[in-house]
């Protein structure tokens, strides 16, 4: 059995995804549920969205205290590595499932809106129309969601329900958040 020490060297150093699956393993048979450790995995530049996705689902369904911030973590990561591919699909997916989580939070409606390439539409705006309307529902300060919904109808020229949302967001007096 590897040591925290090993395994976060480990995480940091290896290239090797045979070596990082075994200290991977051992983290979880030894009940090492520190979302800062697998973090330094995550970062690891050898892996792929494969290698990532499987490791990150696998942690999340081990540890579902720690699913929310796996989630957000993974599509931090494909919208930062992967983003430059113009791929922000997993970026978006992964947003969605921390939302599933905590849909009373307004981070992964709002960082999802920062994968967006207006020039390019991806991801499709109207996808994230659609997933903003759900933020709209269950984020109690909604005023940010109000706004990014202008925008985003703003930008595929749905002028109508973009003057809507920047009503709402006017109407809802709070400030928004930073």
């Amino acid at each position: 059995m590897l040591t925290q020490t090993e395994i976060r060297y480990i995480f940091n150093n290896s290239k090797n995804f045979n070596e990082l699956f075994d200290a991977f393993d051992s983290a979880l048979k030894q009940g090492v549920d520190d979302v800062e450790l697998y973090r330094i995995l995550f970062w690891n530049d050898s892996l792929g969205s494969d290698e990532l996705i499987l490791f990150g689902e696998k942690l999340a369904r081990q540890y579902r205290h720690l699913a929310y911030d796996v989630y957000m973590w993974l599509a931090s990561i494909f919208e930062v590595l992967f983003g430059k591919k113009d791929n922000f699909e997993l970026a978006l997916s992964y947003y969605q499932k921390a939302a599933a989580i905590r849909p009373n939070e307004s981070d992964p409606y709002l960082d999802a809106c920062d994968c967006y390439n207006p020039d390019l539409n991806i991801p499709p705006a109207k996808i994230l129309i659609e997933f903003l309307k759900i933020g709209y529902e269950f984020v109690p300060i909604n005023k940010n969601i109000s706004l990014r919904l202008a925008v985003l109808h703003q930008a595929i020229g749905e002028t109508d329900l973009a003057e809507y949302y920047r009503v709402k967001a006017d109407e809802s007096g709070e400030s928004p958040i930073k």
